[in-house]
């Protein structure tokens, strides 16, 4: 079947010398796997290697078999070229940790059109805007809405976070952060990302990071820690 849609680019492993494997975002159809066949070569070659960086906005038009196979892309093209991420060290940083952060969560091949506008939207306020230091908590946190396991905040005044079962809780047991770490996950919550203020000292946001990558753990089988948190971590320290 011949698609046409939106598409956001979550990695691209070299194959042999010249391919690459791409996988994808859809807007259409969740997660999708492409081949993208002497990707490396060819002066009439279309798909370029920029088009495959981390997070890149595209619009694509490809072959979906729909067999669990890899698909086959026959038109891309960037859909938001982006002016910043590329050149700034930090976004740069934030977009690899993110695409793999990505990488490891979504699971399904079916659309979740509303999760696709998120991520989309919140790329091109990452372009465009400079207060970041908060970007990456703020868009992980957000995207368990639609994972499935956002934190349960109905009861404003218990003082431990339950991580299992990702509510708030008054008393503290063996899967509960710590009181500090359980008040600097609940002011992340009131974060958005326009929030102007800091809040956050670097070694306030070193630990969010450990609790949020700890909870993705917690409720995604198979999940691997990122790579690229070293990196991460040494840029914003």
């Amino acid at each position: 079947m011949l698609v046409k849609t939106k598409a956001i680019v979550l990695s691209a492993l070299k194959y042999q010398e010249k391919s690459l494997i791409v996988k994808c975002f859809t807007l259409s159809d969740g997660l999708k796997s492409y081949f993208v066949r002497d990707a490396f070569s060819g002066k009439k070659n279309n798909h370029k290697i920029a088009y495959f960086q981390s997070l890149t906005l595209l619009e694509i038009e490809a072959v979906h078999k729909n067999k669990g196979t890899l698909e086959n892309f026959k038109e891309i093209k960037i859909s938001h070229p982006y002016s910043s991420i590329p050149t700034d060290i930090f976004k740069s940083t934030i977009v690899m940790f993110l695409s793999e952060m990505l990488h490891h969560s979504i699971r399904e091949e079916e659309a979740n059109p509303d999760f696709f506008s998120f991520l989309e939207a919140a790329l091109m306020w990452l372009d465009t805007n400079d207060q970041i230091s908060n970007f990456h908590l703020i868009l992980l946190m957000e995207a368990t809405k639609f994972l499935g396991f956002y934190p349960e905040d109905s009861n404003p005044n218990f003082d431990f976070f339950e991580m299992r079962e990702g509510v708030f809780v008054p008393f503290e047991s063996v899967s509960c952060l710590h009181k500090s770490d359980s008040f600097l996950l609940k002011k992340l919550l009131e974060l958005r990302f326009d929030s102007t203020q800091v809040l956050f000292t670097s070694k306030e946001r070193q630990a969010l990071l450990t609790i949020i990558i700890d909870y993705y753990a917690l409720h995604l089988d198979g999940f691997r820690k990122p790579k690229s948190l070293e990196v991460l971590v040494e840029v914003f320290s």
